[in-house]
């Protein structure tokens, strides 16, 4: 734990990040400062985290010599109790291990658009709407709802949100691509089992736009507008909701959840940043698997997971193959079973693929 958390390094660190966070011209440049306290709060974290398991291991050890020079049996619920606390802890530091990519530590710019279904699709993504909500709140996450466009019946047909904490971007790409609920429709009038699909799409958020793109202002237009409707319920309804379209691209964003224009204009212009990001690390990704004549079924490959309620109890993961009975669980947030499995997914493929590539070099 010492070595994989740095922990030298990060007691180095924490000491010029507070001297700068001290300085009282910080916020001058709130960027600048957004990017000291961020670093100097995750350093923390993890020195923390390394001098709490160090004191529960010493516990642990004086527990046992205790035990042993003492023969007393009735310590061994206490000892088995804080065996059982640091394997916690120690799976929890594994699991970060496994985040790998440039940008796993960001938050994370999420849509969710509703797909084939018609009413029912539109309100099986405001129920994944709430479910990621629900699991940012147990990981003490914090969630920013951008815009939501409210579905015509029941629902929503679309989302953006952004979740902030440490490693939230590792954790949602594992939730990336098309969700399958299987139900009796609630809106149906003769209660037949319905088909829905909606989509979430994930990409890492950047404090500062210049970080990953440029953006140049010609290639934009910029449209400003009243958020209206039921929409109310998720955002602050405002005259000064902003539309930006990446002319080049295509791309567009919205943002309506700022007090001002100009503050909506800018947090629109951070999630144009992320997607524009995105959309090149995808175009290069398709150059590569183009050269090594990679075919995927994109219909089919997209579509990561599937939630049964009817005729039975199941939601699976396509990919790993993990699965749970407990659908309601599931939906209410309890998400981490899924996306560790992923993560080690990912990581037993990626050194498949290295292990390939190896040979084919020998």
């Amino acid at each position: 734990a010492h070595e994989y958390l740095r922990i030298d390094y990060a007691r180095d660190r924490v000491r010029q990040l507070e001297a700068e966070a001290s300085r009282p011209d910080l916020w001058d440049d709130p960027e600048s400062a957004r990017r000291v306290t961020g670093e100097l709060s995750d350093l923390q974290d993890d020195i923390r985290t390394y001098e709490e398991l160090r004191s529960e291991l010493e516990d642990a050890e004086t527990l046992f010599l205790l035990a042993q020079e003492e023969g007393d049996e009735s310590l061994e619920a206490e000892l088995e109790s804080a065996v059982e606390s640091m394997d916690t802890r120690l799976a929890e530091l594994e699991l970060r291990s496994l985040f790998s990519g440039e940008h796993d530590e960001n938050d994370a710019v999420c849509d969710i658009n509703s797909g084939a279904g018609g009413t029912d699709a539109q309100d099986w993504a405001e129920m994944l709407l709430r479910m990621y909500t629900r699991w940012a709140s147990r990981k003490g996450f914090e969630v920013e709802i951008q815009e939501v466009t409210e579905g015509q019946e029941a629902g929503i047909s679309s989302a953006t949100f952004i979740v902030k904490g440490r490693y939230a971007f590792g954790y949602l790409q594992a939730e990336r691509g098309v969700h399958r609920l299987v139900r009796i429709s609630p809106f149906d009038a003769n209660a037949r089992r319905q088909t829905a699909f909606a989509a979430l799409k994930v990409v890492p958020f950047f404090d500062a736009v210049s970080d990953e793109v440029d953006i140049d202002e010609k290639d934009l237009r910029i449209d400003t507008y009243r958020s209206s409707g039921a929409g109310g319920q998720h955002v602050n309804v405002t005259d000064s909701a902003v539309r930006i379209t990446h002319l080049p691209t295509g791309t567009v964003v919205a943002c309506q959840n700022e007090r001002s224009q100009h503050q909506n204009k800018e947090k629109a212009m951070q999630l144009l940043a992320a997607k524009l990001s995105d959309l090149k690390r995808r175009e290069r990704e398709a150059e590569m698997n183009a050269l090594a004549g990679e075919q995927r079924d994109v219909a089919w490959g997209s579509q990561i997971r599937s939630y049964v309620m009817a005729p039975y109890q199941q939601v699976k993961d396509l990919r790993t193959g993990y699965e749970v009975g407990n659908v309601d669980a599931v939906l209410d947030g309890d998400l981490d079973g899924f996306m560790e499995a992923f993560l080690r997914w990912q990581r037993a493929n990626a050194e498949n693929s290295d292990s390939v590539t190896l040979d084919a070099a020998t």
